[in-house]
């Protein structure tokens, strides 16, 4: 067995490090825009006069350094090579996304929107396998140029987990549809041109066939934004839209009509494994700011860090980063050897127990650099609280805890099928 990483791999974290250095710091630290980034962040990213959304000019940032990093040829790097990408997989995506967490906040990987000089681009890879020739055309080349922006409306008021028992509604009506629902934590329509709305057109509450997935233009008749959640972590984005009566043509349709159901899983399982290696690289980068900390900071004429106190929970921690660590990886690496559907079969499970342990460790390890740090790391003069408040929302959105360790559960005990293949 080899656990070296891969030369590739290797070489594009060096050339990563150095655009960082040459490029992201130097526009990170131009005309002030650090205050988005020191103690000043949450304030100079809101808008709060504005439901609390996000600043323009942040926005505008965000998109000045993907530009750059599409430029350098980082952005697209998880890509298929028709999109201008290197398919690189999701073991080398694992590793660079740990990496990039690991450096603390910065331009360079703001996991707050989502936003990195490395893209993950799951909406690209649902068009490609579900899009129909115009779809693609226009929503992929769009994506990629920043004309179209379509969000993600599948949580409803009364229904997140049970997403088959949403209450939206399609019907058919000559050669279209008609819409009407409600969508909870609808993030991105602020800026979006359309939404992936997804409605029951047939079958019974509870079923996992019968629903289907429309591009639904966010300036149709019959769209309205009710108002935004604010949020543990702000600015938000995260929506409560409203769909009264809305009329899409046949051509709105996105996928298998009363199948919709396997768009929204089609990219979970390379969502989580990549989340759950940022979460990972989030929480090292927490315990080594203790470490430092502890060693510099001498109470009673000696060093914080002589004090087993502080030694022995920072040890349990760094332990769990470890382990977390190999089994990502190994995870990750199993995944580049299976289809999606194998993935679904037979590694769902493995991957359900990175996402969630790897959340929980980035909380925890945050929590004890505040407590290492004291006064100060209360402070938001340290990126502990922000660390926080960003990565305790992962225990929640992608599957809550309780939903992956469902999922293993439902491996293990047999509930969700064999997960071993016959020859294992």
């Amino acid at each position: 067995m080899d656990f070296r990483i891969p030369q590739e791999t290797k070489d594009l974290l060096a050339k990563m490090d150095a655009f960082i250095e040459a490029e992201i710091k130097p526009l990170e630290n131009r005309d002030d825009n650090i205050r988005f980034f020191d103690h000043r962040r949450e304030h100079a990213r809101t808008d709060w006069e504005n439901d609390g959304l996000p600043r323009k000019e942040w926005e505008d940032l965000l998109r000045e350094m993907r530009k750059l990093a599409d430029k350098a040829g980082f952005l697209r790097l998880a890509l298929p090579k028709e999109y201008g990408g290197q398919n690189i997989g999701n073991l080398s995506m694992a590793i660079i996304r740990e990496h990039l967490a690991a450096k603390g906040l910065g331009l360079h990987n703001d996991l707050q929107n989502e936003s990195s000089i490395v893209g993950n681009f799951p909406q690209v890879l649902m068009f490609r396998d579900f899009g129909t020739p115009k779809q693609k055309d226009e929503f992929i080349n769009g994506m990629l140029a920043g004309t179209h922006r379509p969000a993600f409306g599948l949580t409803e008021p009364k229904h997140g987990s049970d997403a088959t028992w949403m209450e939206t509604r399609a019907v058919k009506d000559g050669k279209g549809w008609r819409i009407t629902g409600e969508k909870f934590w609808n993030t991105g329509v602020h800026t979006a041109s359309h939404d992936m709305v997804f409605a029951r057109t047939s079958g019974n509450d509870g079923d996992a066939k019968g629903i289907t997935c429309f591009l639904v233009p966010m300036k149709a008749e019959g769209v309205k934004v009710e108002f935004y959640y604010w949020t543990f972590n702000m600015p938000t984005d995260h929506a409560h839209v409203t769909f009264k009566d809305v009329y899409v043509p046949e051509d709105a349709v996105f996928g298998p009509v009363d199948n919709g159901l396997v768009l929204a899983r089609h990219f979970v399982h390379e969502n989580r494994i990549r989340q759950a290696a940022s979460s990972l690289g989030a929480g090292v980068f927490c315990l080594n700011e203790a470490i430092d900390y502890a060693r510099a900071r001498k109470p009673f004429g000696k060093a914080l860090a002589s004090n087993q106190a502080i030694q022995f929970p920072t040890v349990e921690l760094m332990t769990q980063a470890e382990m977390l660590r190999l089994l990502i990886q190994k995870t990750a690496w199993e995944m580049d050897q299976m289809t999606g559907p194998e993935i679904q079969v037979y590694l769902s499970d493995k991957v359900s127990m990175c996402n969630y342990w790897a959340n929980r460790f980035c909380c925890e390890a945050a929590d004890w650099a505040m407590q290492v740090h004291g006064g100060m790391g209360y402070s938001r003069h340290k990126p502990f609280e922000h660390i926080y408040r960003h990565h305790r929302r992962y225990r929640i959105t992608e599957g809550s805890e309780q939903i992956q360790m469902r999922n293993v559960a439902g491996h293990m005990f047999g509930f969700l099928g064999k997960n071993r293949k016959a020859d294992a």
